[in-house]
């Protein structure tokens, strides 16, 4: 167990952020509210940034809501319902509502664009008001080293950069593990492929034989995703590749018409290769640690690569409230005892699919017993819905140094409860 902490404010860390995605921006935010200096470095410009829609569930809304999310310039919606139906027939044989996903899991299930959501993160993170510092960002900066002994990042011109804590959230394809675990860990290609596309929804609702598929309710874009295997390999997970229309319609030629004319209507199709990568012992070595898809990529059968992201940025920042570089080794392990487990049973169940369940069992006995893992739909939702990552964290802090009070302005307001643990 760690010491007291003293009722003395202890001096803030300066904390080193790689990566300027969701990663990035919401551990930003969280460690800016737990009291720290906290510098990004992102390697591209920001602004032509691509994606689709994500879901953001309530294991995650609780946190980001309770930051003062603004829904309005974020442009989210909230979920109503969603369904898993069998694509030559459209036959439904999972039909979930949303309408009570706040009364049960104490937060709302929501969609948001990428862009518009990682924008929102930004200003958070950056704007004048609230705990801490502005998050300082500078873009156009590569990081081709990792050295975890001194918190230290080289980037591309040869500038070494030390802070207390290096923060790596640069991604599937980030080196940091690399240097965390000491030997070579890529993600590795998978048979799965996806590809998205948006269409405009007056296009759906002007052809009878698509305009059964959406609601007249004001929307203005649907968001398309198809998960298809394939003999392809692209090793580099890249939103820019472009895809076929004419290799969508063969691949799901035996599917229902209504799904085949959707295609039909698609003008910009991208093609995202999928990686993978099996959870690993550690994500922390020195002032260094992993946090995000560097941390624990999974596939998207879950959608839960980002809301496992916001989740990672609020346990460290509640570890990390009145952490000193005299404790900060302690910190990142009671961080890892939170995240580890979760993290990876969620790239397990990810990376499986509902539809290999023995597979997925065997992985996931190696966290917990074979009669706790989800075998349901609905048991899946509860497990993933249900987490209270705030309640987890501070529990777990409060334990550990029995003193410990979580700053009263880490959030805007108190976030809506879970359900466990």
């Amino acid at each position: 167990m760690g010491s007291a902490t003293s009722f003395t404010k202890p001096k803030p860390l300066n904390i080193v952020i790689v990566g300027g995605g969701i990663a990035g921006f919401s551990t930003a935010i969280a460690c800016r509210r737990a009291g720290h200096n906290v510098t990004i470095y992102e390697r591209s410009s920001l602004n032509n940034e691509i994606g689709a829609a994500i879901s953001i569930s309530s294991n995650a809304s609780r946190s980001i809501l309770a930051w003062g999310l603004d829904s309005v310039r974020a442009r989210v919606v909230e979920g109503k319902r969603s369904y898993r139906a069998y694509g030559t027939t459209l036959e439904k044989f999972h039909d979930m509502q949303h309408a009570n996903t706040t009364e049960v899991f104490g937060a709302p299930f929501l969609f948001v664009h990428r862009l518009d959501f990682n924008d929102e993160l930004r200003r958070l993170a950056t704007n004048d008001k609230g705990e801490g510092k502005p998050v300082v960002v500078h873009l156009k900066s590569v990081v081709t080293k990792y050295i975890p002994e001194s918190g230290s990042i080289e980037l591309a011109d040869g500038t070494i950069l030390t802070g207390d804590l290096v923060i790596a959230a640069d991604g599937v394809h980030s080196t940091a593990i690399e240097a965390i675990l000491g030997a070579h860990n890529p993600a590795i290609p998978t048979d799965q492929m996806a590809y998205r596309f948006l269409i405009p929804t007056s296009k759906l609702l002007e052809d009878p034989s698509t305009s059964q598929l959406v609601n007249d309710d004001g929307n203005e874009i649907q968001n398309l995703a198809l998960l298809q295997h394939t003999d392809e390999v692209i090793g580099v997970e890249d939103w820019q590749t472009q895809g076929s229309r004419e290799t969508l319609l063969e691949i799901y030629s035996n599917f229902d018409p209504a799904l085949l004319a959707v295609i039909k209507k698609a003008t910009d199709i991208k093609k995202w290769p999928l990686l993978y990568r099996a959870p690993v012992s550690t994500w922390h070595k020195g002032r260094l640690v992993a946090v995000g898809d560097a941390a624990h990529p999974m596939l998207p059968h879950q959608g839960q690569g980002a809301n496992q992201a916001l989740e990672d940025a609020v346990a460290l920042g509640i570890v990390l409230s009145g952490a000193t570089p005299e404790t900060l080794e302690h910190r990142l392990q009671v961080f890892e005892r939170i995240r580890t487990k979760r993290a990876s049973l969620m790239q397990i169940f990810s990376n499986a699919g509902q539809d290999q369940m023995e597979k997925m069992g065997e992985d996931a006995e190696i966290y917990i017993p074979r009669n706790e893992i989800p075998k349901s739909p609905d048991e899946f939702v509860k497990y993933i819905f249900g987490y209270d990552v705030v309640r987890d964290a501070t529990q777990t802090m409060e334990i550990e140094y029995p003193s410990w009070k979580l700053s009263a302005t880490f959030f805007d307001k108190t976030p809506g409860r879970g359900v466990y643990p």
